[in-house]
């Protein structure tokens, strides 16, 4: 079996993918790369700051041109950003070039993490204006059809280590489609 030259990982903010993105990389050897890092890199900004300057339009279009190079890349795991998925022509990128896998978590959950990590409220800007866990299940329940329909696989990170979760991606990716 033959393993695929890349992997997506998507889902809301919080469900670990940057961090299952380095571990899955670790277990086969290949590069990882977190898309949002790579946007503000590219944009000498935050993605707070490119929302504040230049609108969410704006943001979306960065965000797509940096996906569309991600696609390209070999060997490697790549965490995208949560709303990455909300354009058809990305959309129709990642079917083309994944697999993909949704790290998936209640909002109860993905707040809770959200809560622990310092740079969240700094790098990234609120979607809604609503508090934290009623922003999430807002968000959610416009993103999760997207979610299941970009999704070659799910996996449920609410009570899994990133651990487990990188050796359960790294086994799927090894048994095929």
């Amino acid at each position: 079996m033959t393993l695929p030259q890349r992997l997506f990982l998507i889902g809301y903010r919080g469900a670990g993918k940057s961090t299952v993105a380095r571990l899955v990389a670790e277990r086969l050897g290949w590069s990882w790369v977190d898309a949002d890092d790579e946007l503000e890199r590219e944009a000498g900004r935050s993605i707070a700051q490119i929302f504040a300057e230049s609108g969410e339009p704006a943001f979306r279009d960065l965000e797509e041109q940096v996906v569309a190079r991600l696609c390209d890349a070999e060997r490697t795991v790549v965490a995208l950003g949560g709303g990455a998925v909300l354009r058809e022509a990305t959309r129709q990128r990642l079917a083309a070039a994944g697999p993909v896998a949704w790290l998936t978590a209640p909002a109860d959950v993905l707040a809770a993490r959200l809560a622990g990590d310092a740079s969240t409220g700094d790098r990234r800007p609120s979607l809604t204006g609503a508090g934290v866990t009623q922003e999430i299940e807002q968000v959610l329940a416009a993103r999760t059809p997207i979610y299941q329909a970009c999704a070659t696989f799910t996996v449920d990170v609410a009570a899994a280590a990133p651990e487990e979760v990188a050796r359960q991606l790294a086994e799927r990716l090894a048994a095929g489609p």
